[in-house]
């Protein structure tokens, strides 16, 4: 049966079947080649589409924004309505729904992404809340496929750090959708929701991945990525030294990357990264507890494994195909 999402929301990749995230990055790689090769497109042709945002971005706003004029939509970038203020999120989901035909949110609260869904009556597109970041995991399985000559089923897949955040959380939904052999790698006291975990592992029986929980830095061997984010999500700021104390063995150095013994390792992160001391975040932690990098080293990030910003650029590619695949034609 061929695939439909029109009038679909993209809240969590919970929602979405294997069939489904496999016809979003077929089609983002369509449109890539499209961009590639100069063609101006018009699949989203006198769509309206509005972004809101609670945080701070750049990748997310800038593909947003850039995938819906490339494809022939208008956006609005909205960061003060009174929604919560002045005025309820229903009544304002409400309004939006009737000027734009799609919205995206960007923020905190799942929940709040969800109301907007259910208010709305138009697809909502999740740009990040506390709980995932289903956007940037279609970049980084869009960006697997390019840079490793392997079926996704055949790949092993290793996020290291900070396993119960949105990028923990979305990366095992989407290596057991796609039958990945999902390995987090992190201190126990920051394993991921123990219930998403055994959801995952019985959605491994029918996908053929699996999914496995380690604090032994050797079981990165064999992997074929390596993956890691920033140890303190935005508003966990006041955890900075507990959270170095408990990540810094799990920084992704080049130690780190020989373990795997696979000198073909990919590195990701969804960026920003603290992976040296130019900027103002890093500056204030080398003062307070002398690190000069944090989750990964500046090696690493500047080596041949790096493909960080191949994996950005993929933002704004598997975003327009979630937009023309739920709004467009």
């Amino acid at each position: 049966m061929k695939v439909n999402l029109k009038g679909r929301s993209f809240l969590t990749l919970l929602d979405y079947n294997p069939e489904e995230i496999n016809y979003l990055l077929d089609l983002a790689a369509e449109l890539k080649a499209k961009k590639k090769a100069g063609k101006i497109g018009d699949r989203m042709k006198g769509k309206n589409v509005v972004l809101l945002f609670d945080k701070s971005s750049t990748r997310t706003r800038c593909a947003f924004e850039v995938a819906a004029y490339d494809e022939g939509a208008h956006v609005t970038f909205l960061t003060n309505s009174q929604m919560g203020k002045k005025e309820s999120l229903e009544d304002t989901a409400k309004v939006l729904g009737r000027f734009y035909d799609g919205i995206e949110y960007r923020g905190f609260s799942q929940e709040l992404v969800t109301d907007l869904a259910k208010f709305s009556g138009v697809p909502v597109w999740n740009g990040l809340t506390d709980l995932y970041h289903p956007t940037q995991v279609l970049a980084d399985i869009m960006t697997v496929k390019e840079h490793i000559k392997k079926p996704l089923n055949k790949i092993k897949f290793v996020y290291v750090g900070d396993a119960r955040n949105n990028m923990g959380n979305s990366l095992m939904i989407g290596c057991a959708k796609m039958g990945m052999q999902f390995v987090s790698l992190a201190p126990k006291a920051l394993f991921p929701n123990e219930k998403l975990v055994n959801e995952m592992k019985e959605l491994c029986k029918v996908t053929g991945g699996s999914v496995t929980l380690t604090d032994n830095i050797k079981d990165v061997e064999g992997a074929d990525v390596l993956y890691t984010d920033v140890w303190v999500s935005m508003g966990e700021e006041a955890q900075f030294e507990e959270r170095i104390k408990l990540l810094a063995p799990y920084r992704i150095d080049m130690n780190m990357v020989k373990t795997t013994k696979n000198p073909d390792v990919i590195f990701l992160h969804c960026l920003p990264s603290f992976h040296d001391l130019e900027t103002s975040v890093g500056k204030d932690i080398y003062e307070k507890y002398g690190l000069k990098e944090m989750e990964a080293s500046d090696e690493v990030f500047r080596s041949k494994h790096s493909v960080v910003f191949d994996e950005a650029e993929n933002r704004m590619h598997t975003i327009k195909a979630v937009m023309v695949a739920t709004i467009g034609r």
